[in-house]
């Protein structure tokens, strides 16, 4: 194996260990998100797992479970988004924007 390769290799593995890392760091932080001016507030974390799910009882009407089915989706989706773009964030600053098929 040529140095050069060797050295590739080896900034691969470190790559490898600081995303391994930052993905276990992520997966304890949490993102926020809510519709209906806060009325269903979701909570998920960088391994888009929802944690929380908070609904004001104000929002809560028999006759009108549509619209908190609505607020709740909106809600659970935005919170994964942001959690989706946090992740894509933090890992872009190690891999340096280099798209990895499967490593997020």
């Amino acid at each position: 194996m040529s140095k050069g390769l060797g050295n590739i290799m080896k900034q691969a593995q470190m790559m490898q260990q600081k995303m391994a890392r930052m993905q276990e760091e992520l997966a304890q932080r949490t993102v926020e998100a809510s519709a209906g001016g806060g009325m269903v507030t979701a909570v998920a974390t960088g391994k888009q797992q929802l944690v929380s799910l908070k609904i004001e009882k104000d929002v809560v009407d028999p006759n009108d479970i549509d619209m908190l089915q609505d607020l709740v989706l909106a809600a659970v989706n935005e919170a994964i988004k942001k959690s989706q773009d946090m992740v894509q964030e933090e890992m872009g600053k190690i891999t340096g924007g280099l798209n990895i098929p499967g490593m997020f």
